[in-house]
């Protein structure tokens, strides 16, 4: 296994930059997911890694080696990509100790790590099939074994299972996981699917416009977000991010009627009190309707739904419309005020969109 090293990388395509002064370190075993829009730079940032691209500037390291100027071959690394590539006129074992017999090693051996990835990935049924007699799954999990049978120092993929239908993803999502923390490999890993990152990564690498946004474990990426990208590209549903205007008084609710005061919304007073427009973040299911009449200060609701188990209200804001989560064991359709979680309220500098707390947002 093997720990790999960024050091300001950068990649600039005839003026482009697709990674921008990028610097990070994945730990030897760890899986890491690099998450963020499409054309952020992830990919790039992957085939750099993988040196099937040259970085403009900037070092890659293999536990501490440079190894810019090593071709992919000589970098002991195994890629598997969005679409699987499997030689189809090949048998499944023959798909799978192909890597083997092309560096030319010995029978034994080939039999030997066969066996063994084959009871790894749970292969044994499929290994006399070929792979158009296979699902989108199993025919993932062989370009695994594959991948893996070369006993590579680390795993890179690519949107692996976003060509497969929804009904696979979620059980390879589990079993890629599974055989991560099994196989110990130090695993990096590509995605747009919040969902994948938050369920398989030890660490989130979330990517915006080519830079890094922010690298922490899934939890705190999702309640501790740096940024108004962080907090809105994380969360189903997203995050209510709304405009806190300073007035006297309070802050006034966007370009509504609605000021909140510390004599009726628990708010930290730091906030109550800035000078400059804040946004406030909340989450949904930080969001609650609260029994009991509006009045003067409270938010008008909308609408109250449900989603399976879930039971969702809408309310507005000026013209905009957020949702909150209804709790309340006695449903009484949209009657009810609108009330925050204190603890799940985070304050963003409405002009750099940075997370503030007491001290920046005088």
């Amino acid at each position: 296994m093997a720990e790999i090293s960024l050091k300001n990388l950068t990649v600039d395509f005839a003026g482009f930059k697709a990674v921008d002064d990028v610097s990070l370190t994945v730990k030897d075993g760890e899986f890491v997911v690099y998450l963020g829009p499409s054309g952020c730079g992830k990919t790039t940032t992957l085939r750099c890694i993988a040196g099937l691209v040259n970085a403009t500037s900037g070092d890659v390291l293999f536990d501490g080696k440079r190894v810019n100027e090593l071709s992919a071959s000589e970098r002991n690394i195994a890629m598997v990509f969005q679409f699987v590539s499997l030689y189809p006129h090949l048998k499944i074992r023959e798909n799978i100790v192909f890597p083997l017999k092309a560096r030319g090693v010995p029978r034994a051996e080939i039999a030997r790590k066969l066996d063994w990835v084959t009871d790894v990935f749970k292969l044994g049924d499929e290994l006399d099939r070929y792979p158009s007699a296979l699902p989108p799954g199993a025919r993932q999990k062989v370009a695994l074994a594959r991948a893996v049978i070369r006993d590579p120092a680390v795993l890179l993929l690519d949107e692996p299972l976003s060509a497969i239908d929804e009904q696979f993803r979620e059980e390879m999502r589990w079993e890629l996981g599974h055989l991560q923390r099994q196989l110990g490999v130090t695993t990096i890993y590509v995605t747009h699917d919040q969902r994948e990152a938050m369920s398989l990564a030890d660490r989130i690498v979330l990517m915006n416009n080519s830079r890094i946004v922010q690298i922490s474990e899934p939890d705190r990426i999702f309640f501790d977000p740096v940024d108004i990208f962080a907090g809105q590209f994380i969360g189903s549903p997203s995050m209510n991010l709304i405009d806190l205007v300073p007035v006297s008084g309070g802050l006034r609710l966007g370009d509504s009627d609605v000021t909140l005061t510390v004599d009726h919304h628990d708010l930290p007073e730091w906030a109550l009190s800035s000078r400059k427009p804040l946004k406030l973040g909340v989450r949904p299911l930080n969001v609650h309707l609260v029994d009991g009449p509006q009045g003067g200060g409270s938010i008008p609701v909308d609408d109250v739904f449900s989603v399976g188990r879930e039971r969702f209200f809408t309310f507005t804001v000026g013209d905009n419309v957020y949702q909150g989560v209804d709790k309340r064991t006695n449903r009484s359709g949209t009657e009810g005020r609108v009330s925050f979680d204190p603890a799940g309220l985070l304050f963003f500098d409405a002009a750099t969109g940075r997370r503030v707390d007491g001290g920046a947002a005088e």
